[in-house]
């Protein structure tokens, strides 16, 4: 299945992470410069399809305009987006001289809000990322938009959450559910330099039941102001910080 990346940076990104196949980059016409001549992050990305062999075409923006607004006059035609398996993401956990540190999304609907937290994620060095089966938000490439591309680093794959929290606890990694209503707030309880899962809900109803029993512990964000919570990708990029901030970066 081939899919449409639009952007300079999420086009760049996935040609750099070299784990699509890429097919065909379109430019926008108007430019009077040959390719060649391209400057800043489009000539890099120009300079990868030329190492690559990839065909680069010059089509009018209409053309772009088509795929999605905020294309940057650069689109880049690539197979779909490569989900791993959870014994990948605990292999490349376990090869780290370090806590393991996993993000599980529970049904995250807004594209958005999905591409925002995989930014964050690959920014404090997760290890990996879990969505649930269905009824969830996948990296579509408005998702890739959303991320800057940085979802193109991560290892992600869907599966059954409940499950998938069992095998994590036999690996005795701690599964923390980010609740607004939870009695123990993040600093009180949590020891943040175990081998640790955070768990970040959907954006109106938060964790689903059954996911939510199967976590060790439920803990919420100090708040001091009006508002009773977070959005959950501003939520979920504060608790990942903070987890980061308490081992040591």
């Amino acid at each position: 299945m081939r899919e449409w990346i639009i952007g300079r940076h999420p086009v760049y990104e996935v040609l750099r992470a070299r784990r699509r196949q890429p097919y065909r980059l379109w430019l926008a016409e108007g430019s009077s410069r040959p390719a060649s001549q391209e400057t800043g992050r489009l000539a890099d990305v120009i300079s990868l399809c030329e190492r690559k062999n990839i065909p680069v075409e010059r089509v009018p923006r209409t053309q772009l305009d088509g795929l999605g607004d905020g294309h940057q006059g650069v689109a880049l035609q690539a197979s779909s987006y490569p989900y791993c398996a959870l014994q990948d993401i605990l292999e490349r956990a376990s090869q780290h001289q370090e806590p393991a540190f996993l993000l599980i999304l529970d049904t995250l609907q807004d594209p958005q809000n999905l591409g925002t937290l995989l930014r964050t994620a690959e920014a404090v060095g997760i290890d990996g990322v879990l969505l649930p089966l269905r009824h969830t938000a996948t990296v579509t490439p408005a998702v890739v938009n959303a991320s800057s591309g940085a979802s193109e680093h991560l290892l992600i794959t869907q599966c059954n959450l409940a499950q998938a929290i069992n095998t994590l606890k036999t690996k005795n990694i701690w599964v923390i559910g980010l609740v607004g209503e939870a009695e123990t707030m993040f600093s009180d309880q949590v020891n943040c330099k175990l081998p640790l899962a955070l768990v970040v809900g959907n954006e109106g109803e938060g964790i689903r039941p059954l996911v939510r029993k199967s976590c060790d512990i439920l803990v919420r964000l100090p708040m001091r102001g009006w508002m009773e919570s977070l959005n959950a990708a501003v939520a979920g990029s504060v608790a990942l910080y903070f987890i980061w901030r308490e081992r040591g970066f």
